[in-house]
Order: structure tokens, then C-alpha cells, then sequence
């Protein structure tokens, strides 16, 4: 690989490569604080729902999260749902936790964090998008040149209906994050 260039097949394999890991990792998204945010300049958030947020298909938060939400409103810091999920999913979510939302996403494609990011009237560098998995989230906000945190999943898809989910995870494993900043 010495001597690669931006033509070379395997510098566009390792860019690709790179692109999965997330600027920090947290074991729970309750764990980061608007501290911590202010700190690198952040003054908005991009968030995943399911396994970030809440189980999958839940409505209901997980524990912890109005209170972190509250917080991160009270710091002044802007926060946006981003999903690949459908309206019927994401609406009702958004409206329990007060945040606006983007559906339908396409994760890890642009055009979610872009309208996001647009919506709240902020530059890229101050937005920074936390999820759960690093093929979606992660590997999109980096492609989007966002700042990107890692949390880990809430739970593990097991059950049926979840099968690509769980194939991703299998995928994800080499790349997972070996340190945590709340560890």
C-alpha cells in the first residue's frame, strides 16, 4: 500500500474504511453533555432513533432520554430526528420528545443530513450526527463531512423482520469502536 494515491483501488478502499469510524464513541447517548458538546463547538444534533433513542418500534423513549433531551434543549443546542424510518414511525416520536424531523432519510446518503442540517440554519462544522449503527449513521455523517458520535445499541436485533439489521451488526463488528470517552 506505500506509495498509494487517490487513484489507486486500496486508498479508496481504506478512505471507505475510514469513513466507518465516528469521531468519539459513548456507551449512552445520556452520557454525553451539553459540556462536552460546547466544547467542540457543537450547536446542533443530528439523532437516530431506533436503538439510539429507544428500542426499536417503541414509542416511548428510553429511560433517561427526556431528561437528556431536556438538557441539550436547555443548553441552546438544536436537535433534529433524522430516520430512515417512515412517517407513521418517526411523527409520533418527534412529537413525544418536541424535536421536528426528518423521514424517510436514506441513511447514509446526503439528502437527510442535509435538510437537516439546513433547517436548523448552521454550518457543518457545528452540527454533529449520533447514531448506533456505523453503516447508516455514522459512515452518512462522515460522508456529509459532519462530526460523528458512536453510542452503542440499547439492544440487539434477535427477532424476525430485523434479519438485515442483523446482518450489518455481523459487518460492523471489525470497525466497532475499541474505547469509550464515558468509560
Amino acid at each position: 500500500m506505500q506509495g498509494c494515491t487517490s487513484v489507486c483501488p486500496c486508498f479508496a478502499e481504506r478512505r471507505f474504511f475510514q469513513m466507518l469510524h465516528a469521531t468519539i464513541a459513548f456507551r449512552s447517548i445520556c452520557n454525553i453533555t451539553p459540556e462536552f458538546l460546547k466544547g467542540m463547538g457543537i450547536k446542533g444534533l443530528l439523532l437516530d432513533i431506533d436503538n439510539t433513542l429507544t428500542t426499536h418500534d417503541n414509542p416511548t423513549p428510553a429511560k433517561g432520554v427526556l431528561d437528556w433531551i431536556s438538557r441539550m434543549k436547555q443548553a441552546g443546542i438544536q436537535m433534529r430526528l433524522v430516520s430512515n424510518n417512515h412517517p407513521p414511525r418517526v411523527k409520533p416520536f418527534s412529537k413525544v420528545l418536541g424535536i421536528p424531523c426528518i423521514c424517510d432519510a436514506n441513511k447514509p446518503l446526503s439528502s437527510g443530513y442535509s435538510r437537516a442540517v439546513a433547517s436548523m440554519h448552521l454550518q457543518k462544522h457545528e452540527v454533529c450526527a449520533i447514531g448506533d449503527q456505523l453503516y447508516t449513521d455514522i459512515l452518512g455523517a462522515n460522508w456529509f463531512d459532519l462530526r460523528s458520535i458512536y453510542v452503542q445499541p440499547l439492544e440487539l436485533e434477535t427477532w424476525k423482520g430485523h434479519e438485515f439489521i442483523r446482518v450489518k451488526r455481523i459487518l460492523e463488528k471489525p470497525f466497532l469502536p475499541k474505547h469509550f470517552y464515558d468509560e
